[in-house]
């Protein structure tokens, strides 16, 4: 057991909120605890702004303690109004059972739900669904009262703003996330409830109503909201959110982010996205402040969270995708990393009955438009300024068919240094 645990997560830069120190100190102290975070399943994937709740009941996990991954099955139906100036749309049951399923599928890949301490998913919604509402109101309403609620800064600021206003379905919001650390206390015995720092209000909510109910103590902390160095909101990528699953954000794309990480973001960012120790950490950015040209701090981190999220062999692939525009053979991708390498390269769509029939590359180069016709590219394979997925061609009448391929449908055409061409053959 880590006594010391809330100091090295501070040293990280990963707390920003703890409703009682010395209590919370204690209680780590004197045996396992169990401490849970809510994730919103309003999209079928979580993305980087998730990261670091994830990262930090990891390191709970790592320290000896027992993490709770709540899926706000219920709370996920209603959308909270911390952060927001607009209500959100609201989603079906169907919905939002789909998106709990394959979220609950990626939690698997940072925690161990299985062994000493194992990690728990639930889902709040097999405890909020069965009640009443006279049930809810006798249970749960009667220990609120509205001037507290509307003294809580997410709804005050909702309520002033006479355009938008705050509906009464957002407004119990926070009832039901201090029902949820309620139930999780008395069934499972769970202390403390973590989130983002805009859930502090309903953190602390949680708190008042398990010592109003049970006359015990609970605790709670919460993390920074994090944005880059240059004010922008992290995690996103272009304006769109950088997802953990790989088909909707493929491994290279996700490498490539972390790569462009500004340099005076990158210490922080393997501080709370890595498990690396505290003084390698120091170690790789000083190296790195010596040729910043280089980014070898910005390949570390890449390397780490890539390897978190997406394991060690997507990594592999991800450095021969990042060496192939440099010249390196193409060969083992998949179409999602390549067309992310050559996003801006302009291709041609061919049937795919025509691989392994009389298709020449002489023919393809015409179709594709790298020749204006069959001679002038006779004339440019047998000059060595062709190649196919960054292989020197040197037989014009050379048959292209599946083995051509360098990923599921796509092969790279290039014409002298820069000029590439991908031929995409698809039914």
């Amino acid at each position: 057991m880590s006594p010391d645990l809330l100091k090295a997560l501070q040293e990280r830069g990963m707390l920003e909120q703890i409703s009682d120190p010395e209590g919370i100190s204690q209680a780590l102290a004197q045996g396992p605890v169990t401490l849970y975070i809510g994730f919103d399943p309003t999209a079928t994937s979580l993305h980087i702004g998730n990261l670091l709740p994830i990262m930090l009941l990891a390191h709970f996990q790592r320290a000896g303690h027992r993490p709770i991954c709540l899926v706000g099955g219920a709370t996920g139906m209603i959308g909270d109004p911390s952060g927001r100036s607009s209500e959100r749309v609201l989603l079906t049951n169907d919905k939002v059972d789909e998106n709990v399923n394959k979220i609950r599928t990626q939690l698997g890949r940072f925690l161990r739900f299985e062994g000493p301490q194992a990690a728990l998913m639930t889902n709040n919604h097999d405890w909020i669904a069965p009640l009443s509402y006279i049930d809810w109101l006798r249970d749960v309403g009667k220990h609120f009262s509205v001037n507290y609620m509307i003294a809580k800064e997410s709804v005050r600021r909702r309520l002033e703003d006479r355009d938008q206003g705050i509906s009464y379905t957002e407004f119990s919001y926070m009832l039901l996330q201090s029902y949820d650390f309620l139930h999780l206390f008395r069934t499972e015995n769970c202390k403390i409830q973590a989130g983002g720092n805009d859930q502090w209000g309903n953190i602390t909510a949680g708190i008042d109503l398990v010592r109003k109910v049970t006359g015990q103590t609970a605790y709670g902390l919460t993390i920074p909201l994090l944005t880059t160095a240059s004010g922008e909101k992290f995690g996103k990528s272009a304006g769109n959110a950088v997802w953990l699953d790989a088909e909707m954000t493929s491994p290279y794309q996700f490498y490539q982010y972390w790569i462009q990480a500004d340099d005076r973001d990158v210490e922080r960012y393997l501080r709370i996205f890595s498990f690396l120790e505290l003084d390698e950490i120091a170690a790789i950015c000083s190296e790195h402040a010596e040729k910043p040209e280089l980014r070898l701090a910005q390949k570390r981190l890449a390397s780490e969270v890539t390897t978190i999220v997406h394991g060690a062999e997507a990594v592999e692939k991800v450095l021969q995708a990042t060496e192939v525009l440099f010249g390196r053979e193409i060969n083992g991708l998949c179409d999602a990393d390549l067309l992310a390498i050559f996003a801006d390269v302009p291709s041609t769509q061919l049937e795919r009955s025509r691989l392994g029939g009389d298709l020449t590359l002489t023919q393809l180069l015409r179709e594709t438009g790298l020749s204006t016709s069959n001679g002038e590219a006779r004339r440019l394979i047998q000059a060595g300024g062709v190649y196919l997925n960054n292989r020197k061609c040197s037989d014009p009448q050379m048959l292209i068919d599946a083995n051509s391929l360098a990923s599921e449908t796509t092969l790279v055409l290039r014409s002298g240094k820069k000029n590439y061409h991908l031929a995409r053959f698809q039914a």
